[in-house]
């Protein structure tokens, strides 16, 4: 596929690459997490999900999730998350 050039020269190969296949089959929902990329992703009328919204919403619709065993494991690999993200994740938010 090949990428816009905004997109080649604003974000890293994986968002451009999920931006512009959303665009090119006309998708209206993505999964970034990075700020950038969900910045542009915005800007190109697109809508946004994340890790954390795609857990809840699996949760939500019945799938065996713990979302903070998901969010630890997540954590231990690197990815970074703000307190005010785990603290929604976590319904701790209220």
């Amino acid at each position: 596929m090949e990428l816009s050039a905004y997109l080649g020269n604003t974000l890293d190969r994986g968002e451009a690459s999920v931006i512009q296949t959303a665009l090119n089959l006309k998708l209206s929902l993505v999964c970034i997490d990075e700020s950038v990329g969900r910045r542009v992703a915005r800007l190109s009328g697109l809508t946004l999900t994340g890790s954390i919204g795609i857990l809840l919403k699996a949760k939500q619709t019945g799938y065996p999730v713990s979302v903070e065993q998901a969010v630890e494991r997540m954590r231990e690999h690197g990815i970074w998350l703000s307190e005010p993200v785990i603290a929604f994740a976590l319904g701790k938010n209220h």
